[in-house]
């Protein structure tokens, strides 16, 4: 079964060596390695890789256990890629700059960087954090669903403490999100242009109506 994302960036990876940006369970890795690709990661959750491993194929892909700022690796590599918003996962400005700047570092010349991500909705963020969510209330649990958007600073988080018989269990997740301009503007920084923008992985026209964005940058 056709992959799009697989496709996609099969067609930019000039035979590899291919770097992933926090691989987790090897949902892309994976079926980009059984191309005949040579696919290496990075990644900063160890149960996550042993879920990878455990996967066909899995075993045979190397991975640094890291953060994907510090792109612990050696090597040049004619395709890097991040998927799943997970650049957002960075919470902190600086290491995002950070991120892009290792990836600089490892891109083979003319090599693609190549980021999946939403683009930001900051009228929804803010009405998440005005109005908290209570979902699947019962008897004897209730889901309470808190939210912080700083529209200035570009931080949302979300806290996801279960209020059950059993006591309170906080559940924190949070994000940095950047808009396609300001992601396009740190890879600048770093050294790398602007290629293409993309809607999806099947390449639709990227527009002003667009709620996700493939972009890739070159070396």
């Amino acid at each position: 079964m056709s992959n799009p994302a697989v496709d996609f960036l099969a067609g930019l990876a000039a035979g590899g060596p291919v770097l992933e940006l926090a691989m987790g369970t090897g949902r892309v890795a994976v079926p980009l390695a059984a191309r005949g690709l040579r696919v290496e990661g990075v990644e900063g959750s160890p149960e996550l890789v042993a879920k990878m491993r455990a996967r066909p194929g899995g075993a045979d892909i190397p991975v640094v256990l890291g953060d994907i700022s510090d792109v612990a690796v050696r090597g040049r590599f004619p395709l890097v890629y991040v998927v799943f918003n997970t650049l957002f996962t960075i919470v902190d400005a600086e290491r995002q700059a950070a991120c892009f700047r290792n990836v600089a570092r490892v891109l083979a010349p003319g090599g693609a960087f190549v980021i999946e991500a939403f683009v930001p909705d900051a009228a929804g963020f803010e009405r998440d954090a005005q109005h908290p969510q209570v979902r699947a209330a019962a008897a004897d649990e209730a889901p309470f669903r808190p939210h912080h958007h700083d529209r200035a600073a570009q931080p949302f988080v979300r806290q996801w403490p279960d209020f059950a018989a059993a006591g309170v269990r906080p559940q924190p997740s949070g994000m940095r999100y950047l808009w396609p301009e300001q992601i396009d503007r740190l890879a600048a920084r770093a050294g790398m242009r602007f290629e293409a923008r993309y809607a999806d992985w099947h390449r639709r026209p990227f527009g002003a109506a667009s709620t996700d964005h493939v972009s890739v940058y070159r070396a």
